[in-house]
């Protein structure tokens, strides 16, 4: 069948004016090359090493937000698309959450597990990312500031983190927290 590819950002979440992220492509292939496309548009052709290839935004400006898809290509025929990946630019106003998770950061396969974004502001929102993934995985409110994950498998392993926002006239955002390895045995 067709190659799956899978595009994340690298690290995850809005990024602040001057700020730099990565996006990442990913095929089950390792010849052929990607195109990048941003908002419709064919942005530029991405190098393949092994099965990725990245794109470096750096010093990142309003410029920069817009729709980001991954076209897989070998011999200029398209085989496969990504997702379309959202990168947003934003200045950061609010205060840095933490992000905490128990019973701890090493858990053994099948254990209940709860994430929990804490941000010093009385009504905001917040994202749980997990890296390697193209969407959050959830959106935390301040009445449930805690993401739980019961029965965990190594398939949730990974590096967690999370972001918060405001929805006013306009949306305000956090930085994004420390990051929090999930290791489970």
């Amino acid at each position: 069948g067709a190659p799956t590819i899978s595009i994340f950002l690298k690290p995850p979440g809005v990024i602040p004016p001057g700020g730099s992220t990565t996006i990442c492509c990913i095929c089950q292939h390792d010849n052929g090359n990607f195109v990048l496309y941003k908002n419709g548009q064919q942005l530029r052709t991405l190098e393949l090493r092994g099965s990725r290839a990245e794109f470096s935004i750096s010093n990142a400006t309003q410029e920069d937000t817009g729709a980001y898809s991954c076209h897989y290509l070998d011999g200029g025929t398209v085989l496969a698309r990504s997702e379309t990946l959202e990168v947003m630019v934003q200045e950061f106003r609010l205060p840095k959450p933490v992000l905490s998770v128990l019973p701890g950061h090493e858990v053994a396969a099948g254990a209940y597990v709860i994430f929990r974004c804490t941000i010093a502001h009385s009504n905001a929102g917040c994202f749980l990312y997990l890296e390697g993934q193209i969407n959050a995985l959830d959106l935390l409110s301040k009445e449930q500031n805690y993401f739980n994950l019961s029965d965990v498998h190594k398939g949730n392993r990974g590096r967690y983190s999370c972001q918060c926002f405001t929805k006013g006239a306009s949306f305000e955002w956090s930085a994004v927290s420390k990051t929090l390895d999930l290791v489970v045995r």
